[in-house]
């Protein structure tokens, strides 16, 4: 008899009373369903009813043709767990290349995951290992993942590569990685390998919230060095935040990155640089109309390519050092980023420099952009203990202080003397408050090993200078820079210059003009290193 196009889970023995162990019985329908849509060609989908479904100890593998569809997040929840087998990544649904020789021909087609919750923490593996997902197939062909909610996974908690006409929307993914100390492979909200398909993979990110993971929000990777990086792929109205890295781009060609938030992330905001698996940095990416703010470091981080990148009318406000560094990890391309664009965004509030080259640019365009107000992290060097100091799980509070609002954002805080010392990153303060990120990712504390008692000493470092709109630190070669308002209007002003050439820099060639480099604390230019030729004229001073 052939198999229905629909199927309900319980009538095929999934109990769904989370302790009953589901994964044997889901594994069966699953072949059932997978053998009966090899025979005549047409997909089944599995309808799962509310409840808890416990799979634990081994994975399902799953079916090309096999949708899985719950009644909506809290309501169908998949409970993982891995009690007998501590070794064993568990995620729900897998088929990889290395365990099941998935590859363009031998792939996933036709499947929905849709409308139903992840719960990965029951799953702890001797060793951190990548592959302790929630979801984990590689070359899915006309997939779609809808409505789904990931949580508390030991590794990343959408980890799919290669999907080739396919949609991810309305994916939320939160404290993934829970066994990645930041540095890992994987750990992500939602990781995605591409390359798999050829030069053009059609894939879009949409509507999908990443918070609190130990990697990334959202990150796209090369997956071999040999592959060219793909086109085709795009990110919109997505939100990051408390991830170590809000939005990645390791190894993609064109990348579109628009209407995003990227929130309060522990390193950057966006990040193209080096630290795929592949040591490859996306190239031609377009960021467009997000708004980057309050990440600890930096609000765009970008190296390690060869460009071109544009970013194009994003408010990049509010983070701890930067707003936009230019930089190169070791390890990754070295060569000059060629015909990086900004253009009309408003730069404006962070810590140290609005604008910061420490990597090597070739006709770069500045145009349009307001760089106002940065240098924020203008405050003194500061000490205290004792009456009136207290701590909180997120903040320290002297009520003997009178500091800058806004003025230690960004500067590594230590409280203790000797070994007992412990250090937080400051979010933001008051005159009389430090706000103070997480430890890590998802985390609820400041303090891995409890609060500090009242009274206790603490130190702040003193303010960097300068600390201007633009500063260039590296080699910049026939640079555009028209029509930019770089200024500092605020009071007290902390901007101090509006463009720095450091000693270390080279700045040859190009052309400067029609900018507004007046109102900055010290100077309108500082030059450390005389620029070299070029054309500079009509710019306010």
């Amino acid at each position: 008899m052939t198999a229905p196009l629909t199927v309900d889970a319980h009538a095929h023995g999934l109990a769904g009373d989370g302790t009953t162990d589901d994964g044997p019985a889901l594994q069966k329908l699953v072949d059932a369903l997978g053998d009966a849509t090899a025979a005549d060609g047409r997909p089944r989908t599995i309808h799962v009813p509310a409840g808890r479904h416990l799979v634990r100890d081994r994975p399902v593998r799953w079916r090309s043709g096999v949708s899985l569809v719950g009644a909506g997040r809290g309501a169908t929840c998949f409970v993982l767990a891995n009690p007998g087998a501590p070794a064993q990544p568990v995620p729900l649904a897998w088929f990889t290349t290395a365990q099941h020789g998935a590859d363009r021909g031998h792939h996933i087609a036709d499947v929905t995951f849709a409308h139903f919750e992840i719960d990965g923490s029951g799953v702890e593996t001797e060793e951190y290992d990548p592959l302790a997902k929630g979801l984990g197939l590689q070359y899915v062909l006309r997939g779609r993942f809808t409505d789904l909610y990931i949580h508390d996974t030991a590794a990343t908690g959408f980890g799919c590569d290669f999907l080739q006409d396919t949609v991810v929307e309305g994916v939320l993914a939160e404290r993934c990685g829970r066994q990645d100390p930041g540095e890992k492979m994987g750990g992500a909200g939602i990781g995605i390998g591409v390359g798999g398909w050829g030069p053009v993979e059609r894939l879009t990110v949409t509507a999908c919230t990443a918070t609190g993971n130990g990697t990334n929000g959202i990150f796209l990777e090369l997956q071999q060095e040999d592959w060219p990086p793909p086109r085709g792929i795009r990110v919109t109205a997505c939100h990051t935040e408390d991830n170590r890295y809000g939005i990645s781009d390791w190894g993609a060609d064109g990348l579109q990155v628009t209407s995003c938030t990227m929130l309060g992330n522990h390193v950057a905001g966006f990040d193209v640089s080096a630290q795929g698996t592949t040591s490859v940095g996306g190239r031609g990416g377009i960021v467009t109309g997000c708004v980057i703010d309050g990440n600890l470091r930096d609000g765009i981080a970008l190296g390690n390519t060869p460009g071109p990148y544009a970013f194009h009318g994003n408010r990049v406000s509010g983070n701890g050092r930067h707003g936009y560094w230019q930089h190169n990890l070791a390890g990754g391309d070295q060569e000059p980023s060629t015909d990086i664009v900004l253009e009309s965004n408003d730069v404006h509030g962070n810590g140290l420099d609005g604008i910061r080259v420490d990597a090597p640019l070739h006709e770069p365009a500045f145009f349009g952009n307001r760089i106002r107000g940065n240098g924020r992290c203008a405050a003194p060097a500061a000490h205290g203990g004792g009456t009136g100091v207290r701590f909180g799980p997120l903040s320290l509070t002297d009520e003997n202080a009178d500091w800058l609002p806004g003025g230690h954002r960004g500067k590594e805080l230590t409280v203790g003397d000797g070994s007992d010392a412990v250090t937080a990153v400051v979010a933001g303060n008051t005159a009389t408050e430090l706000v103070l990120a997480p430890e890590r990712p998802g985390a609820t504390t400041a303090w891995p090993d409890g609060t500090p008692a009242p009274g206790t000493a603490y130190r702040l470092p003193g303010a960097p200078s300068p600390r201007s709109g633009i500063t260039a630190a590296a080699a910049v070669t026939h640079p555009y820079v028209h029509g930019n308002r770089v200024r500092d209007d605020g009071h007290p002003r902390t901007q101090t210059h509006a463009l720095w050439i450091a000693h270390e820099a080279t700045w040859t060639g190009g052309r400067v003009s029609g900018n507004d480099f007046s109102g900055n604390a010290s100077a309108a230019t500082r030059f450390d290193s005389a620029p070299g030729g070029g054309r500079w004229r009509d710019n306010d001073r």
